[in-house]
Formats: C-alpha cells, structure tokens, sequence
C-alpha cells in the first residue's frame, strides 16, 4: 500500500529526530497535544498510546525487534499528528483530526504485524518493568 503523501512529507524529519535522539522531545510534545475527547477518538487515544510506548521502548533500547521503516512510519505520524498545520488544520473544530485519523489508521493497518508483536512484548513485561520503560521523565534523556 502506497504512503500517504502527507506522511511521506514528514519522513526526513522522522529520520533526523532518530538520528539526533530527539525522540524524546517528540514524546513530550505529544503528551501536551490536546486531543479530541469523545468516544469516536477513544482509537486514536489507544493508538496514540501504543505508538507512544513503541517509541519509548526502542529509545529506551528495551525492545528492537521493529524494522527501521516501520519505526521511521511511526516517528513521521507523531510528527504528523503534533504539527497543528498540516493538511487539514487540527484548529478547524470538527474535521481538524480527520487528516491525524487517517495517517494514523494507515499506520496502524501497514504496520499492524509490527505492532502486534510489539504488543506481545509488552504484555509479556511485568508491570514494574513497564512502568520504567514507558516513564518520560520532565528533563531530556541521554542515550
């Protein structure tokens, strides 16, 4: 399936926060987004949420077992969903998250094999395990 053109946009960009160990940045940034609330985005909160703890993990070097493009998808569609100017901007009440949605979704489907072992990983983990990996702590990380 064909990357979406507005998510292609984002790739150099993705490639150089991974480069330069800017993930954690990222994550922050992603954590003061404001989200849509209500029960038609509860998915993308949930989606959010793993890709968020993918990142962690891999910057975290806990878990590695993702492809380069697969991660390199994931870090373009956060950068994609914090941008507020994107294709549809997301201050435009009601349709703004439409175009986060759908790049999003076509992650979750491209990727859904990487994710879910991903997902078998973390379940696999013990809660204190987790709770450490998945920890972003206010102060940049060093690597």
């Amino acid at each position: 399936m064909k990357t979406p053109w507005k998510l292609t946009r984002y790739l150099p960009l993705a490639a150089r926060f991974l480069r330069e160990g800017r993930l954690p940045e990222l994550l922050r940034a992603l954590g003061d987004k404001r989200t849509p609330q209500g029960q038609r985005f509860a998915a993308l909160k949930d989606d959010l949420q793993l890709l968020r703890a993918l990142s962690l993990a891999w910057f975290k070097g806990e878990y590695r077992q993702i492809s380069r493009q697969a991660l390199l998808m994931v870090v373009a569609a956060l950068l994609y969903f914090i941008t507020p100017l994107d294709a549809i901007p997301d201050w435009l009440v009601g349709v703004g998250f439409v175009d986060d949605l759908a790049v999003l979704a076509w992650v979750m489907r491209t990727w859904q094999g990487e994710l879910e072992a991903f997902k078998a990983w973390r379940a696999r983990q013990a809660p204190e395990k987790l709770a450490l990996i998945e920890h972003l702590p206010a102060e940049p990380l060093h690597s």
